[in-house]
């Protein structure tokens, strides 16, 4: 969605905006061809191979300002506390991750159990799956998976980690298979389990419910952010913030005194979805929805 990321954010040539999640660095290119001399451009993944391309790529402009972690600690970096003009996340796993096998997000490809978007932080998918009790993998299975049959696989996982560990991808990718009916279904069997066990490992909703409210904390006011979700559950946590600064909250007939709300947020036309000639070209963008909302001046 890349002219619908620059539309929204509607860069200005002296601005300084911060891309949250690198990735191959395409928006990035974007926002940097349009700034000027006086323009910044902050860039931050959590991914060590993200940030080495951003660092051949990017290191030598000195436009440009590099950091290492999860865009929820981008209050936490000095370089965003003069305040941003403009704010992208890129939400959910980059194609380069589910490319290589050995990174362990696919399914479809047989590698190392891992799902780590950032390999020095936290257990890797295969520690966490040997050390769960059952309940936990399944509740993980079916709260961000949203996986009907969380319980059997949950219960299929630990009986078999009994005998064998489960190490590869190719292993839980099949294990799910044997015990999941496939029915009328169009997509792989351990498709909603790879996505739970990788949001959960990575923090993945945390990170952008704290991500959101840092990103408010540093817009300037009139500042943009633009935020692309892969599926409903990040989607959904998207709307709610926009909504929840944007719009009074539901009045309560019951509340004797109306408490007076003051939008900080405005959301800048409906969710966008990518159009046919992306989608042909690019598969993964059919589920990509993009909001975008704009900081209000503060009322005096």
């Amino acid at each position: 969605m890349y002219g619908q990321v620059l539309e929204g954010l509607q860069v200005k040539a002296e601005g300084t905006y911060l891309d949250g999640t690198f990735g191959r660095g395409g928006h990035a290119r974007g926002v940097l061809q349009q700034l000027g001399p006086g323009g910044r451009l902050l860039l931050m993944d959590k991914d060590p191979e993200a940030i080495a391309v951003a660092e051949r790529e990017f290191g030598g402009d000195p436009r440009v300002a590099i950091f290492r972690g999860s865009f929820a600690q981008l209050a936490d970096w000095d370089a965003t506390a003069g305040g941003l003009d403009g704010i992208l996340l890129d939400l959910g796993v980059s194609s380069p991750q589910l490319d290589v096998a050995e990174r362990g997000f696919s399914f479809g490809k047989d590698g190392p159990l891992d799902m780590r978007m950032d390999p020095d932080a936290g257990p890797s998918a295969a520690q966490w799956l040997a050390e769960a009790d059952e309940r936990a993998i399944a509740d993980v299975l079916w709260t961000y998976g949203e996986e009907r049959m969380s319980r059997r696989i949950a219960r299929a996982i630990v009986a078999r980690r009994d005998d064998t560990p489960l190490l590869r991808t190719a292993q839980l990718a099949d294990l799910i298979a044997s015990v999941v009916p496939r029915g009328e279904q169009k997509i792989h069997p351990a498709t909603r389990s790879f996505q739970a066990i990788r949001i959960f490992i990575n923090r993945e909703l945390a990170d952008l419910e704290a991500g959101l409210d840092a990103a408010l904390a540093r817009l300037k006011p009139g500042g943009r952010l633009a935020v692309i979700s892969f599926h409903s559950l990040e989607d959904r946590i998207v709307k709610q913030f926009i909504n929840r600064h944007a719009k009074p909250p539901p009045a309560q007939r019951r509340l004797p005194v109306v408490v007076e709300f003051t939008p900080t947020l405005a959301a800048i036309g409906d969710a966008r979805k990518a159009d046919a000639s992306e989608t042909d070209a690019n598969p993964r963008a059919r589920s990509a929805v993009l909001r975008v909302a704009q900081k209000l001046e503060a009322r005096a």
